[in-house]
């Protein structure tokens, strides 16, 4: 048995929280001592294994600032981030063999104060590439974050990444550690968790006699979720208006409304589907239950996945197990989780090519089971709960004893 601490900035819901959440199961599962340290952890805004005991959680920090008059949230998440593990070390009493932690690597250096600590660190993706640097005060500002970034992800004792893709652009940004080849660990699903009974869809969103296209995830600039929109906007001119009166759109997001840009993006959104007179086929929903995924999971024809460049991209994942098909931007994640053509299309970011695969679904009411039933194989066959379980035990584990 390893005692193992997950250390994590923010445990509300997103695909870096379910990937940490799933770890920690798949080590408890496998007889490993373990709990996960957080900065913030709201019991209306987490994951269902964090609020009914499945997995103890522990919040130091939270009374820090997220923000200095709404800037600077990259400093502040570095500074919740290193109060959590000084905590741990220093505070918590814990006793413990390894520790891992994602997204924050400034913590890293605290942690190594604990003698005959191991570390792992988990890379979603270089945090220096996920912000601008539009103007010379923010390349000012971040260029000593991201020095730090760079320092720090190298003094783990194993870095994983969660694609491909990720592995060569972390080889490409931190030149420096061009000695250090970051092991892939595909994220995967609890198939147990999609396997549950599906709950009536009651007023999520209305019923038609059309396809039914849903987009999940967070109300974030970054995922482009107008793609969604305005591809459901140039898909209507494709369609005859009998077609048309069936087919809806739901735009299901992940909210906090301690976030500004949720807020901000979720009206600009309803802003752009008023522009395109699209209201009338578009539910949008936020912060919705783990039940109601699954509904809309099962009820949708198709999942639309809009962000470019995204390193994996649970999502795309989850709807091929419940045997929907995907249309991804043709980048990224999504090149190494959709098959084009096998278990939805790939396409490039611009709305007309959407729509046309869209169109393919409207005129041909077999495909969504055709291409879903290859979705659901290809995640049993490569993403499964099992295999990811099986390679972090086998990592930890030769981790605890080198």
């Amino acid at each position: 048995m390893v005692k193992v601490i997950f250390v994590h900035p923010d445990l509300g819901i997103g695909g870096a929280e379910r990937l940490i959440v799933d770890a920690a199961l798949a080590l408890k599962s496998r007889g490993h001592a373990v709990k996960l340290y957080t900065a913030h952890h709201d019991s209306s805004h987490c994951f269902e294994e964090t609020r009914d005991g499945t997995l103890e959680v522990v919040t130091a920090g939270d009374w820090l600032p997220r923000n200095f008059l709404g800037g600077l949230y990259a400093l502040f998440a570095y500074l919740r981030m290193i109060f959590v593990s000084l905590y741990l070390i220093l505070f918590s009493g814990e006793d413990f063999d390894v520790v891992i932690c994602d997204q924050i690597s400034a913590c890293v250096p605290f942690l190594r104060w604990k003698k005959n600590l191991k570390i792992l660190f988990y890379c979603h993706f270089p945090d220096l590439l996920l912000t601008h640097r539009k103007n010379f005060l923010k390349r000012i500002y971040r260029g000593p974050l991201d020095w730090l970034e760079e320092k720090t992800t190298g003094m783990a004792d194993v870095i994983l990444v969660n694609s491909n893709f990720t592995a060569e652009t972390f080889k490409s940004t931190f030149t420096s550690l061009s000695n250090i080849q970051p092991e892939v660990l595909y994220p995967s699903l609890n198939f147990d968790a999609f396997d549950g009974k599906v709950e009536p869809a009651g007023d999520l969103f209305p019923k038609g006699t059309g396809p039914l296209f849903l987009s999940i995830n967070r109300y974030e600039r970054k995922k482009n979720l107008a793609l969604a929109i305005e591809s459901f906007g140039a898909l209507k001119e494709k369609i005859s208006p009998a077609d048309w009166k069936g087919t809806h759109l739901v735009m299901a997001g992940g909210y906090d409304e301690r976030v500004t840009e949720n807020k901000e993006h979720y009206l600009e959104l309803r802003c752009r589907a008023e522009e395109l007179h699209l209201t009338d086929n578009i539910t949008f929903l936020r912060s919705f239950t783990d039940a109601q995924k699954l509904t809309l999971l099962d009820a949708c024809t198709c999942l639309l996945y809009t962000p470019s460049n995204e390193h994996f991209g649970i999502v795309p994942i989850e709807a091929m197990y419940m045997s929907r098909p995907v249309i991804a931007v043709n980048s990224g994640g999504p090149l190494e989780t959709v098959s084009d053509g096998q278990t939805g299309f790939l396409c490039p970011p611009e709305a007309d090519n959407f729509a046309t695969a869209m169109m393919k679904f409207v005129q041909d009411a077999t495909l969504r089971d055709k291409l879903g039933k290859q979705g659901h194989k290809r995640v049993v066959d490569r993403f499964s709960f099992k295999a990811f379980g099986d390679k972090l035990h086998s990592v930890v584990t030769e981790l605890h004893q080198s």
